[in-house]
């Protein structure tokens, strides 16, 4: 497993009973976790003076419950600087287990010795564009909800990246590839965070069990000739880390690069044990 260890302003404090109690910088924050199946006392005081608490309905969804929370706040990973903010579906527009990918990469980036450009698709509030930017890539931002993208673009002011050579952009991630391809253009490194379920910007439904290998099918063709590495994310179940490997494997064989691919997680400090949030899919030269 690829453990996001290396957080300051983040931590899973606690879980149990299908929560998990974290602190994001100042605040805490009681959010369901389909892992957490397990039944352990809440003996952390955390458990009864979180700033906030999303409850999670019989019927689907859920509602956030607040106390003295802000409507906004920050944290920061190494030289990164985030915006959160609670919305629909337990989301704070973070997912801190990413970190353990930015690490990795970025150090590639950093090495490579030669410009890098980087595609980041189904790039959300930019938390590798912004990775990939502070190693010294120039990154291409696609998301389909331009709140997400004005989200980004914020995060990556605040991290001081403004001026940085990122080309934000709102699209559905699957017709933007088709036309890069039309165009000829290429890119050193492919980033996708792709969702379970989603819809673009004119209605376009993404299924991820159909769509997400043709996706990364027609993502090879973008390939430079020295490609750096190509990183898969998956928070579906039936999308094990072998699925990952098999299918980058096999769609991206005729560059003879090596794939691993692992569950990714979150230490959890009051057991010592880690928190399993999905998986990932790396290949490298």
């Amino acid at each position: 497993m690829w453990i996001a260890n290396g957080w300051k302003d983040y931590e899973v404090i606690d879980t149990s009973k299908g929560e998990k109690l974290e602190r994001w910088g100042d605040y805490l924050l009681v959010r369901p976790d389909p892992q957490v199946i397990w039944d352990t006392p809440k003996t952390h005081r955390g458990w009864k003076k979180m700033n906030g608490h999303y409850h999670r309905s019989s019927k689907g969804g859920g509602e956030w419950e607040f106390f003295h929370l802000p409507e906004q706040w920050s944290i920061h990973y190494r030289d990164l600087t985030f915006h959160l903010k609670p919305f629909s579906f337990k989301h704070t527009g973070l997912f801190p287990e990413q970190a353990t990918n930015w690490d990795w990469f970025s150090d590639k980036i950093k090495n490579a010795g030669r410009p890098i450009k980087v595609l980041n698709l189904f790039a959300y509030t930019g938390g590798a564009t912004l990775a990939a930017a502070a190693a010294g890539a120039s990154v291409t931002h696609v998301d389909a909800s331009k709140g997400m993208v004005t989200w980004a673009k914020e995060n990556a002011v605040a991290s001081g990246l403004k001026e940085a050579p990122i080309r934000w952009l709102v699209d559905d991630c699957v017709k933007f590839v088709e036309r890069e391809i039309r165009r000829g253009n290429h890119y050193d490194a492919i980033i996708m965070d792709p969702p379970s379920y989603g819809r673009g910007p004119k209605g376009e439904i993404w299924k991820i069990e159909e769509a997400i290998y043709p996706l990364i099918q027609l993502c090879s063709k973008l390939l430079s000739d020295q490609p750096l590495f190509f990183l898969v994310n998956s928070y579906t179940t039936g999308l094990a880390p072998a699925v990952l490997t098999y299918m980058l494997s096999t769609a991206l064989k005729e560059f003879h690069g090596h794939v691993d691919s692992q569950e990714i997680g979150l230490p959890v400090t009051s057991t010592g044990l880690v928190l399993p949030c999905g998986a990932s899919g790396r290949w490298e030269i």
